[in-house]
């Protein structure tokens, strides 16, 4: 369809400045506290080659299909949301240069991207592949990867029925032999890349669903195994080991019903010491603020619902406190795009209110950092389009939120 191709990425030399900035900030002084921002990827907006085994976004461009396609529900509703740069096709290099070039420009000098593996075979990879490792600008740019490890439903599909969007089409399940001899050297390969991200010279390894891991390894014990084997061969390949970082840790669909040796009913805090993880984060708020927000009459506004969350940092740091806790900041919730009834959300952020949000979380981190962990703050997300979460400028917000980033981090350019 002509209308929703792919559009060229404008030449390289005009990237790097924000829309809307008189001038790009000065860098902070050599004593200047440094902070890595990380920014998520969803890596859906491409044509990967299994989407068609899915059955799902047949027009070839990915989940750019459900964000065109979305229309308002509600006379207040925001949608549908229409990127600035166009619908660009994020396994272009040239493409993902200019994303490289405006985060680097707003102080964002980390991207985090979702790593999928089903039935024996990568899924998205080729965003990260062939566009941000392929870009002329990448080793500018950090990254590390997130393995994502939910099973696949009928969530992504915007015209199934609410009752089938949790039947599950693909399971994440994977053995450990299969976790250790065949995913631990692809993500070892990673690691090796130059502008992987490292903490004490630990490239980070960012877990999202630990129940997953250990239904498909037959139980937490052999998860404690596999992760040792990763540790090691990381070892050998010259690092001082992984840094493994828990997403989401307490939530219901990553925490309940995991059992400890001897013990049936164990906390989080035991869990996470139990596995050995060193830090831990949010991969968005509503995961921790759903009761909240989906019960709101009238709806949240954003104000709202990040003076909560943000409340949460304390709540959520004690759960596992030998780790540390990097604060995260959300940008609203809207999953209207994937689905044919209206589902609750969160009003779009005011980038004033988005920024607010940024200072809260830096200074939290400022304050509770432990010895020898970076300044770091997760953001969801550069480009969760169809969940209202998006750094990318839009047409209604422009270069918003991307301008808020590089008021409280600077345009500074990859950390040290």
């Amino acid at each position: 369809m002509k209308k929703y191709a792919y559009l060229t990425a404008a030449p390289l030399a005009a990237l790097s400045i924000l829309s809307g900035c008189a001038g790009t900030p000065a860098a902070p002084q050599n004593d200047a506290p440094q902070y890595d921002v990380v920014a998520i990827v969803w890596p859906a907006y491409q044509p990967e080659p299994r989407w068609k085994e899915l059955g799902i976004f047949q027009n070839g461009v990915g989940e750019w299909q459900n964000v065109y396609e979305a229309k308002p529900k509600r006379p207040d509703h925001d949608q549908p949301k229409v990127p600035l740069w166009g619908y660009e096709d994020e396994s272009n290099p040239i493409a993902v240069a200019r994303k490289i070039d405006a985060a680097l420009a707003a102080g964002i000098n980390v991207f985090m991207y979702d790593w999928y593996w089903y039935g024996g075979k990568p899924f998205l990879e080729n965003a990260l592949n062939e566009g941000f490792l392929k870009a002329p600008n990448n080793e500018r740019m950090k990254f590390y990867i997130m393995y994502a490890n939910h099973d696949v439903t009928g969530l992504w599909n915007n015209k199934a029925p609410e009752d089938t969007k949790n039947n599950v089409i693909w399971k994440a399940d994977v053995s450990f032999d299969e976790f250790v001899n065949v995913l631990v050297p692809r993500w070892i390969a990673y690691f090796k890349k130059p502008n992987y991200y490292k903490i004490q010279n630990k490239p980070v390894f960012s877990l999202y669903k630990l129940t997953v891991l250990a239904r498909g390894m037959g139980g937490i014990e052999n998860v404690k195994k596999a992760f040792a084997r990763f540790d090691a061969e990381a070892k050998k390949a010259g690092f001082a080991g992984v840094h493994f970082m828990w997403n989401n840790p307490v939530t219901p669909y990553n925490f309940r019903g995991i059992e400890l040796p001897g013990n049936k009913n164990p906390t989080p805090r035991q869990v996470a010491e139990y596995m050995g993880f060193d830090s831990h984060t949010t991969y968005n708020w509503c995961s921790e603020a759903w009761s909240y927000y989906s019960k709101a009459n009238p709806e949240l506004d954003y104000a709202k619902y990040a003076e909560y969350s943000v409340g949460l940092y304390d709540t959520i740091a004690q759960r596992y406190p030998e780790g540390q806790f990097f604060p995260h900041v959300s940008l609203a919730w809207d999953t209207n795009p994937r689905y044919i009834k209206y589902t609750p959300k969160v009003h779009p952020a005011k980038p004033a209110d988005f920024e607010r949000a940024l200072r809260a979380a830096k200074k939290w981190i400022d304050e509770n950092r432990i010895d020898g962990m970076p300044r770091l703050i997760t953001i969801n997300a550069w480009n969760e389009w169809t969940e209202g979460c998006h750094l990318e400028p839009d047409a209604k917000t422009g270069y918003g939120y991307l301008n808020a980033v590089s008021r409280v981090f600077g345009a500074r350019g990859q950390a040290k």
